[in-house]
């Protein structure tokens, strides 16, 4: 039997008392499994990958909480780890946003973060994002952290302000949101080890560091983000970037040779899937 989400959320604000946490984002329940496999403590589950792996869509909020649900479902159904969830903005208003409170931490889930962008929101680390006024934002955390039934459900603000408004804004509206009842905050998008180091100075609070490729926060470690001041790291869609990398890879070598030969040493064997499934289903 899988924990519930409230143990989860205690064994998570654990972790976090002791020391920073590697959150890879997991795609889906299969890639969870492996996550826990491999001697992680905890996963995250994007927003963008859900958008992405599982409908096809883009990042810009079109999916509904019913589908985070069901997404959040089968990963907590298939590993015991704590779950750190991209809530977007809430799926809607304030009344909406206790509602996905309520949902996800049924779910399994064990913290979620909900971002102050106007719908539909856009990537972190891309240009146009607009900011909904910070009060209003506020008033969302509130309603998030009273619908809690669990007092260990991590609420994390995120605030996109840093790519619009500024460095001062952002450190501002985190204040806010912490006042509001917000136990952590993800400043999304910082651009340097300097503004990162300052950030965790300004804002003492748990603190989460997106490690995204290709986008506008330069490439660090785990330990070096902890020596910054930084309580969580995730990986979000670093699981799905490699995994299309590789699909890609094979489907050319299907397409121009006719076999996967050369692949199939760069493959996970049968035998490793059906362990890791715990499956007893013999290779002979």
């Amino acid at each position: 039997m899988t924990p519930l989400s409230s143990e989860r959320s205690k064994t998570l604000r654990a972790l976090l008392a002791d020391h920073t946490v590697a959150m890879p984002g997991a795609i889906n329940a299969l890639s969870a499994k492996l996550i826990e496999s491999m001697g992680f403590e905890a996963l995250y589950l994007s927003g963008a990958v859900l958008a992405n792996s599982v409908h096809g869509f883009p990042d810009v909020g079109m999916t509904t909480l019913s589908e985070a649900e069901r997404h959040a479902q089968a990963v907590s159904n298939a590993c015991s780890l704590p779950i750190v969830m991209d809530a977007d903005t809430g799926f809607g208003e304030r009344e909406n946003t206790a509602r996905t409170v309520q949902v996800l931490e049924h779910a399994g889930v064990s913290a979620i973060h909900l971002e102050d962008q106007e719908f539909p929101k856009r990537c972190g680390h891309l240009e146009g994002k607009r900011l909904v006024p910070a009060e209003a934002f506020a008033e969302k955390i509130a309603a998030a952290a009273e619908a809690r039934r669990s007092k260990d459900f991590l609420i994390i603000a995120r605030t996109d302000a840093r790519g619009v408004e500024g460095y001062d804004e952002a450190v501002r509206r985190a204040r806010l949101y912490l006042d509001a009842g917000a136990e952590a905050v993800f400043p999304e998008a910082l651009t340097s080890e300097e503004e990162l180091r300052r950030f965790a100075q300004d804002v003492d609070t748990l603190l989460l560091a997106n490690m995204t490729e290709f986008g506008k926060t330069p490439f660090y470690s785990v330990e070096e983000f902890a020596g910054m001041g930084y309580n969580m790291v995730i990986f979000p869609v670093t699981l799905q970037r490699a995994a299309m990398k590789a699909m890609e890879q094979v489907l050319t070598e299907i397409r121009e040779h006719g076999t996967q030969r050369e692949s199939a040493a760069r493959m996970q064997t049968r035998q490793e899937l059906y362990d890791l499934l715990g499956y007893d289903g013999k290779v002979n």
